[in-house]
């Protein structure tokens, strides 16, 4: 699934109540809200589905696989997602 099919989704579920419009609004919103609370550093909680937080990764020293070369790595931050108990039981 990707975005237009959540918008999609979105917009039947809703028995077309609101407009495709309203739906991408909707989606957007709350991609953003997930993003701007990410950028924040907090974690972005959503109660048996899952969490999505930034985590520190440190700077390490890699090979380049074509030349063998040591390359350093620079620190970075990436997001990490656990997923909720609800989540976990309805994919088993």
């Amino acid at each position: 699934m990707n975005k237009k099919d959540l918008i999609e989704t979105v917009y039947e579920e809703m028995n077309k109540e609101i407009t495709k419009v309203d739906c991408t609004k909707m989606v957007n919103k709350v991609l953003d809200s997930v993003t701007e609370t990410l950028k924040k550093g907090e974690e972005f909680n959503i109660a048996g589905f899952g969490s999505f937080k930034v985590k520190d990764v440190a700077g390490r020293t890699g090979r380049n696989p074509q030349t063998g070369d040591s390359i350093e790595i620079p620190a970075r931050k990436r997001v990490k997602f656990t997923a909720g108990k609800f989540l976990k039981d309805s994919v088993q």
